[in-house]
């Protein structure tokens, strides 16, 4: 399996991570941000920012989500010792129970839902804090800041991610993003002296990340 991108700290693969996971070794975190079943921005005023406009041939749908998301979720659980996901509100319920949940609080969201402004972002955590007991940290994290525009719809800013990466391992750790998109996780991992493995469809995407892995690294905890 010859992988997309490869340094002494990430590699990157692309194609469908349901081929590609059986033949990876185990990782201490699973961290992911998957599509989240909103069939490219439709209802409220999302689609005026290109939320869920991916390219490629699949659908950003709750058919995709509960048909090929919600699977890979499930089977990566116990596999690693934490795995940490944040699926976005429209197919929360299509999860497996979480061992807790926490959440991205963003006071000036730019998009609306059924009952108004939308402000939160769920994370789903399952498996053990490797924390708990040794100064945990806490399970949200008001979010001010804006994602980089990279070429993906829906982009996560580095700052937080970086703070969800820095909470679910160690460093040294090795983490897994079965669902890449543009490189966040891969990212934030490098900088923070942990090795990832990204899995990503598109290779646009792909394209993207590798092109993230080569830049310098950045201190995220000053």
């Amino acid at each position: 399996m010859k992988p997309y991108y490869q340094d002494d700290w990430v590699t990157i693969y692309h194609g469908d991570c349901r081929e590609i996971l059986p033949e990876l070794p185990k990782v201490d975190l699973v961290l992911t941000d998957p599509p989240f079943g909103i069939k490219g921005g439709r209802g409220g005023d999302a689609k005026d920012y290109g939320k869920g406009t991916y390219d490629g041939s699949w659908d950003d749908s709750p058919e995709y989500v509960g048909t090929v998301v919600v699977p890979v979720i499930e089977s990566l659980l116990g596999t690693s010792t934490a795995t940490i996901v944040t699926p976005g509100i429209r197919c929360l319920w299509l999860y497996p129970p979480a061992g807790d949940v926490g959440c991205f609080w963003q006071p000036a969201a730019a998009t609306h839902g059924p009952w108004g402004m939308t402000v939160f972002q769920p994370i789903l955590y399952y498996g053990k804090d490797w924390r708990a007991g040794k100064g945990a940290l806490p399970t949200g994290r008001q979010v001010t800041e804006a994602a980089d525009k990279l070429g993906h719809p829906c982009p996560k800013p580095i700052r937080a991610w970086t703070w969800l990466l820095d909470k679910g391992c160690k460093e040294g750790a090795t983490v897994l993003d079965p669902f890449m998109g543009s490189g966040t996780t891969l990212r934030a991992a490098k900088d923070l002296n942990r090795k990832a493995i990204g899995i990503e469809v598109e290779e646009k995407y792909c394209e993207i990340a590798a092109t993230r892995m080569s830049q310098d690294v950045f201190d995220f905890r000053g």
